[in-house]
C-alpha cells in the first residue's frame, strides 16, 4: 500500500492507494472544505443531519493506516472518489465545486499513471522542482523511492503483509544505519507530518537506499521467509549502510546524521549557499 500528501490549494490531504485508487482520510477533507476547527465533531453532526449519509457511512468509509501528526501510522476513516462524492453533497461549502473538479483530476491522473507508470515518475519530479529541490538532489530522492518499492515487494513477497510490520523493519534499517528509528529521527530534525526523507541531505539519502537495497539483497540471498528473518535481514542490510556511514564520518570529521530539514528553505537555496561558501 503506497501512502502520500495531495495538496489541495496549499492544504494537506493524506491519501493511500487501495485496490488501485486513491482512498483520501474524510477528516482531511472535511477540515478543507468547512475550515472547521474540529473537523471530527463537524462530520458527527453531518452525519446527524443527513440520515442517508449516515445509514451507508460503513459502506463509503473504510479504515486504512495513514500516518498521523506525530509520524505514527494509525487507521482513519477513508473513502474513494465516489465516497467523496457522496459526502461532499453534505457540506455546504463554496469550495465544493473546485474541489470536485481537483477530486476529478486526481483520479484522472492516477488512471493515467496505471497505464503509463512513467507519468508518476515524471509528475513527482515536476513537484519536487516546483518545491526548489536541485536536480541532483531529486535524482537521488527519486532511486530512493525505487529502491524502498523493490524492498516493499519483496516484503510483500516474502509474507510481509500488516503495515505495521513494514513499520517495525523500516525502524529496524533505520536504526542500524544512522542509529535512529524514524520517528526519532524525524524529531531530530523538527518534522511533524512532513516526509522524512524529503528533508534528507544528499548523504542520508545515499546511505538510507544502502540499507534497504542491502536488506533486499540479503533477504533474497537468504531466503527469508517470515517476519523474524527478514526482520534479521532488515537489522543486517541496516548496519552495512551504518558502517560505511562511521567509516565516512571519521575520514570527513563530519556527522552524516544531522538537523538539517528544508521547513523554510528550499533544498536548492541552501545547496547553492553550501557551494558559494567553498
Amino acid at each position: 500500500m503506497e501512502t502520500k500528501l495531495a495538496i489541495f490549494k496549499g492544504k494537506e490531504i493524506r491519501r493511500t492507494l487501495y485496490n488501485d485508487e486513491w482512498w483520501f482520510a474524510i477528516i482531511d477533507i472535511v477540515e478543507v472544505l468547512t475550515d472547521s476547527t474540529d473537523p471530527r465533531q463537524y462530520i458527527k453532526r453531518m452525519r446527524q443531519r443527513d440520515v442517508e449519509l449516515n445509514s451507508y457511512w460503513g459502506t463509503i468509509c473504510t479504515p486504512l493506516p495513514l500516518k498521523a501528526a506525530d509520524g505514527k501510522k494509525r487507521k482513519l476513516n477513508c473513502a474513494n472518489t465516489e465516497g467523496l462524492f457522496r459526502i461532499i453533497q453534505s457540506i455546504p461549502s463554496p469550495k465544493a465545486e473546485p474541489f470536485k473538479r481537483w477530486l476529478a483530476k486526481v483520479g484522472y491522473e492516477r488512471v493515467q499513471e496505471i497505464e503509463d507508470p512513467e507519468l508518476a515518475t515524471k509528475r513527482t519530479k515536476a513537484l519536487y522542482r516546483a518545491k526548489g529541490y536541485s536536480e541532483a538532489w531529486i535524482e537521488k530522492r527519486m532511486r530512493g523511492i525505487a529502491v524502498r518499492a523493490e524492498l516493499t515487494d519483496e516484503w510483500k513477497n516474502r509474507g510481509i503483509k500488516e503495515q505495521p510490520e513494514y513499520a517495525i523493519l523500516t525502524a529496524e534499517i533505520s536504526k542500524a544505519a544512522f542509529g535512529l528509528t524514524p520517528s526519532e529521527y524525524k524529531d531530530l530534525k523538527g518534522l511533524q507530518r512532513e516526509n522524512l526523507r524529503d528533508h534528507m541531505t544528499d548523504l542520508e539519502l545515499i546511505f538510507s537506499m544502502l540499507g534497504e537495497a542491502a536488506t533486499t539483497e540479503i533477504a533474497r540471498k537468504q531466503d527469508a521467509r517470515d517476519f523474524p528473518e527478514n526482520k534479521v535481514a532488515a537489522h543486517k542490510g541496516g548496519k552495512i549502510a551504518g558502517d560505511a556511514r562511521e567509516k565516512l564520518e571519521i575520514e570527513t570529521e563530519t556527522n552524516v546524521v544531522n538537523s538539517e530539514n528544508y521547513l523554510t528553505e528550499p533544498e536548492g537555496r541552501k545547496r547553492l549557499i553550501k557551494n558559494n561558501g567553498k
